[in-house]
């Protein structure tokens, strides 16, 4: 039986056989016997990090250590509300905390820091009742990388060019146009759509050419 650690757009973990592009962690969430304890989260550092970093060999879901998560790729795990990780993937995350200032109009005298980040995701990821916060936009509007919801579709469609993209663990679906003038509810954060919109690129998996 696979382990529970596959994320979905929605941030829902579920136990499927394939792995993905990316892995990530939001603290430990599972018991001495790696089964999922928790949907939730013992940080407010969401992260996104390497599959493969300086050889470093771990057990999955060793007790009492982080939980590992997969997801299919960078774009779904940015969805779930995950950001790069600053030690295994420097570069990106300094890329993200650019682009995330430039996005939301950071004010302040100083850049942006990781609790400033981890605090506004975390705001912008959750509503007051712990369920996955979306928000309305126009879909000809958001930036490639968003995830949203179409009035007419259950599924999680990736934004990309003209092109929206369906979402599944093995991969993306065959791509429909996007429509112009449509209202759709967007899963991907709104600070980290900001973020993508100022120029940000995230990992896709190749299924989505």
């Amino acid at each position: 039986m696979p382990l529970q650690n596959r994320v979905t757009p929605f941030s829902t973990i579920e136990a499927v056989d394939s792995r993905g592009l990316v892995m990530g962690n939001r603290g430990c969430l599972h018991n001495n016997d790696r089964a999922l304890r928790s949907q939730g989260w013992r940080t407010k550092s969401w992260i996104i990090c390497r599959l493969a970093w300086k050889e470093v060999q771990r057990q999955l879901m060793t007790p009492g250590s982080w939980t590992e998560l997969f997801f299919l790729d960078e774009a779904v795990a940015l969805a779930a509300g995950h950001r790069p990780c600053g030690h295994c993937r420097r570069d990106d995350y300094r890329k993200f905390l650019a682009c995330w200032a430039a996005g939301t109009g950071w004010t302040q005298a100083r850049p942006p820091r990781q609790p400033d980040v981890d605090a506004r995701l975390h705001a912008d990821r959750l509503d007051q009742r712990r369920h996955q916060r979306h928000h309305d936009a126009d879909l000809e509007n958001l930036p490639d990388g968003s995830f949203v919801l179409l009035p007419d579709d259950p599924r999680p469609w990736l934004v990309r060019g003209s092109a929206l993209h369906p979402w599944s663990h093995s991969g993306y679906g065959p791509p429909r146009q996007r429509p112009a003038g449509v209202t759709v509810s967007v899963i991907t954060p709104a600070s980290t759509v900001t973020a993508l919109a100022a120029g940000y690129v995230p990992i896709l998996h190749p299924s989505i050419t």
